[in-house]
């Protein structure tokens, strides 16, 4: 078993029904399917023994969510027999379509580019197969305040894939709906951050390997289909609530490093670095909560009670859980790694640019990529 293609299941017996049989149909022999369940009631087990009894099955005593799910299959397959050659983990939704051939080219990728320590395929939606889909598109991307976006989305906005992203490897991040991880990478990183739950720990665990000096790739010779909404739909407060405390999470993981390197690519010292990085995220940080107090009255004035609680909700659970911005590991950070590159954020804050441009938002976008790269 070199590659280790894991669904994390969480009562989505109809999902694995449907795609299941496509998934482990599609792999090349030195690569296998485990489902790791998350203490699921609706008889995924069952089905899973019944109809496909080939799958090994990791089964977990709750619900950890993606992040504690992941880390404890990730843990169980490297325990297993037969595991002592895996080289590639998957993190694979139980909603994702595969044709035959959609792993060797990511698995190639990773052989060819050893410097990387993430790829994925492009995310197309289920429902229109030549259209990207929401979660990863073409491979993500964040701003200079911490919004996620993507090659092919931004905002809730989509694209039609016709080739104008093929060839650009290089992203931000990549969707943990479809990605593969070097294993070496994902113990070097201590897998994601437990206290994410769900959504955004991809964004984190790849914004650590980039601060690392590793590289993520979407690779456009491979396609998968995202269905989507199969665990939480999109309008759920509780989905809301994550993304809001996560995307705080996000920030004070990483921003302050990323400042810092920054500041040493212009020239200063590690030590003044630490200092401008920790400074720069708090104020980051400070007009992040601001701003998503503002976003929380527009839900209460449109008509939306719950989502103006989920933001409330998700400020209280970031000040139980947040560690802070700590100076002295800023500096240790720093001055470890003077002379590497600071991860490419993008210069502007995305959703008034997004909002003026409208439909002509992608043009922009890349028009700007191309003459910056």
């Amino acid at each position: 078993m070199r590659t280790a293609v894991v669904i994390l299941n969480w009562n989505t017996a109809p999902l694995l029904e449907r795609f299941l049989p496509g998934l482990a149909a599609s792999l090349p022999p030195d690569a296998e399917v485990l489902v790791a369940d998350s203490g699921s009631t609706d008889g995924s087990m069952e089905l899973l023994a019944a109809r496909f009894p080939e799958v090994r099955r990791i089964p977990l005593d709750a619900n950890y969510g993606f992040t504690g799910g992941y880390n404890r299959a990730f843990r169980a397959v490297c325990g297993l027999p037969g595991a002592e050659q895996m080289e590639y983990f998957v993190l694979i939704n139980s909603d994702i379509d595969v044709e035959k051939g959609w792993l060797e080219p990511l698995v190639a990728w990773m052989d060819a580019h050893p410097g990387y320590a993430a790829c994925a395929p492009k995310l197309h939606a289920w429902q229109e197969r030549d259209r990207f889909e929401y979660a990863g598109a073409a491979g993500g991307l964040i701003d200079r305040l911490g919004y996620p976006f993507c090659r092919g989305r931004v905002l809730k906005r989509t694209e039609r894939d016709t080739g104008q992203y093929d060839g650009l490897t290089d992203v931000f991040w990549a969707s943990g709906a479809c990605l593969l991880v070097r294993r070496e990478d994902f113990e070097r990183a201590g897998g994601l951050d437990d206290r994410f739950f769900a959504h955004m720990e991809e964004i984190d665990l790849c914004w650590r390997f980039l601060l690392e000096g590793r590289k993520v790739a979407v690779v456009s010779d491979a396609t998968v289909w995202h269905l989507g909404g199969g665990t939480l739909p999109a309008d759920s407060p509780w989905k809301l609530r994550l993304n809001y405390r996560n995307n705080l999470l996000l920030l004070e993981n990483n921003l302050a490093q990323s400042l810092a390197l920054e500041a040493m690519e212009k020239g200063l010292p590690p030590e003044k670095a630490a200092r401008k990085g920790c400074r720069g995220a708090k104020r980051t940080l400070l007009l992040r909560r601001l701003l998503d107090g503002l976003s929380a009255l527009v839900y209460l004035f449109s008509g939306k009670p719950a989502y103006f609680r989920s933001v409330l909700e998700a400020h209280k659970a970031f000040r139980k859980i947040r560690k802070g911005i700590i100076l002295e590991e800023i500096r240790s950070y720093a001055r470890s790694h003077e002379g590497y590159a600071a991860p490419l954020r993008d210069p502007y804050w995305i959703v008034p640019v997004a909002l003026c441009k409208g439909n002509r938002i992608f043009d922009y976008l890349r028009k700007r990529y191309e003459n910056r790269h």
